[in-house]
């Protein structure tokens, strides 16, 4: 017979009543305003119960290295971001640089004058750039590459190719970054990395503890493996003890706005440019119909709005479920149709204030619809919020502030009218769950002041007092005290 927790002295929900929750085999089983008997009982002390969170879209092996490489966020030049690269040895990798306003231009020959023979990489926060030094392009065969500046399809597979941490090094990273996120309330994310997912995380499932659940992405290139193997969106992985399941194939429709790459409808200033599309219509059709047939849903890569009409097509052609990823900048009349049942919206609201200068630059006299989460509520839409880490930090928080604030600094909101409240933020934020219910998986969080009574600053630096996946605890405050049946 599974074990017992209550929890005494709960506030359930955003300024809710004083409960106590038993959990019993992995769920909530009883809320009730007397204690139940229980094998365990821990006084949380009036501190707030909440559904755990959810991280919707992550890049976890990179995450996991980020936390590790050199920060070039603060760089606001080329020059200014060699000059953060040039301490150390060997070969470094920096992270985190936004090029899209810089007044000069990078370039190999620049870290070659800086650092002459040393494999630099630079990856930009958007992770749609590598910028790499002579050096650096020989480690993987492209010595001959003419400025050393690499982007999208590029970029996704020189960085692939670098000489990677020890395979059992980099799992403990990641295994290492899920308690971090645990810390935070996070219960599950969903990986978005380039790679064979579903084997890797049932490697670290095996030989690392890890404090999240995690669903499996397919990349693209990665489709008819996944078809031989029977693999299923939503279906748990065999072997991963219910903690990860099979998730959507992830396909590109175009770039990003950083690089301006994002496929618009109006030419980026002063180019005739309208970005990159990534897959044309009909191939995106094919392949959504090929992986829906074989049960396999399609999360749509789509910032431009004439990439995300383009996803909407495909939606509506071949009826499928699925996703939208970023939607960062829409059409008015497309709107309405992520409305469409199934169809969920993958937003990053902690993107908005940090684009917002490159934004008002490239896709000037639009940003009204630009990360426009208030209008897709309002037309029906479901919204599911994520980091897109290491774009973004692992941490649902920052996201939440910046849905509630659109601004994460001392300058006024941008564009407020898109602002949304807590109590739409948090379900977007939870996989839908608003309240914790009899019946409901344990995956839970408390924390130390009820998220209502906080402004967005307050918001972003919450104080998580537990966490719980399954009833285990995955975080907890010393604070909380212990008493045991007899």
């Amino acid at each position: 017979m599974s074990s017992s927790l209550l929890l005494r002295n709960a506030r359930l929900g955003l300024r809710g009543p004083i409960r106590h929750v038993l959990i019993t085999g992995g769920r909530v089983t009883e809320v009730s305003a007397e204690p139940p008997p229980a094998d365990e009982s821990v006084d949380v002390q009036g501190a707030t119960l909440l559904p755990g969170l959810w991280d919707a879209h992550v890049h976890a092996v990179q995450w996991a290295q980020a936390r590790r490489r050199v920060d070039l966020s603060a760089a606001r030049s080329a020059r200014e971001a060699v000059a953060l690269m040039l301490p150390g040895s060997g070969l470094t990798v920096g992270y985190g640089f936004r090029d899209g306003l810089w007044p000069d231009t990078p370039g190999k020959a620049m870290l070659e004058a800086a650092a002459p023979g040393r494999p630099i990489v630079m990856i930009s926060k958007d992770l749609h750039t590598a910028w790499l030094s002579p050096a650096a392009l020989a480690l993987i065969g492209r010595g001959d590459h003419p400025t050393g500046v690499l982007r999208e399809q590029e970029c996704y597979t020189a960085v692939a190719e670098l000489p990677p941490p020890p395979p059992a090094e980099l799992d403990r990273w990641v295994a290492e970054a899920t308690t971090a996120a645990a810390a935070r309330g996070v219960v599950g994310m969903q990986d978005f990395e380039l790679a064979d997912n579903v084997t890797d995380w049932t490697r670290r499932a095996r030989e690392h503890r890890l404090d999240v659940r995690v669903t499996c992405t397919i990349p693209k290139g990665r489709l008819a493996e996944a078809i031989d193997r029977g693999l299923r969106t939503g279906e748990v992985v065999a072997g991963s003890g219910g903690l990860l399941e099979v998730g959507p194939v992830k396909i590109f429709v175009d770039g990003s706005l950083n690089t301006r790459t994002a496929y618009c409808e109006t030419p980026y200033p002063g180019t005739s440019s309208h970005g990159l599309l990534e897959t044309p219509p009909v191939d995106l059709r094919a392949t959504m119909a090929r992986a829906a047939a074989h049960g396999l849903h399609p999360a749509v890569h789509a910032i431009g709005d004439l990439a995300a009409g383009i996803a909407l097509d495909a939606f509506d052609s071949v009826g499928c479920p699925g996703r939208i990823e970023h939607a960062q900048l829409l059409r008015p009349a497309d709107f309405a149709r992520f409305a469409r049942p199934d169809l969920i919206a993958g937003v990053q609201p902690a993107h908005a204030p940090d684009d917002r200068d490159v934004a008002d630059r490239h896709w000037h006299g639009r940003t009204g619809r630009a990360f426009a989460y208030a209008d897709l509520l309002a037309a029906g839409a479901r919204l599911e919020l994520g980091s897109d880490a290491p774009v973004s930090p692992l941490d649902p928080w920052d996201g939440i502030a910046s849905a509630i604030a659109r601004t994460d600094d001392d300058r006024a909101p941008w564009h407020p009218e898109q602002a949304i409240p807590l109590t739409s933020a948090l379900p977007a934020a939870s996989r839908g769950r608003a309240w914790v219910r009899p019946g409901d998986p344990a995956d839970l969080m408390l924390t130390a002041h009820d998220p209502a009574d906080l402004g967005p600053a307050e918001l972003r630096g919450i104080e998580i007092v537990g966490t719980l996946l399954g009833g285990r605890w995955t975080h907890r405050s010393p604070a909380l005290s212990t008493r045991r049946s007899t």
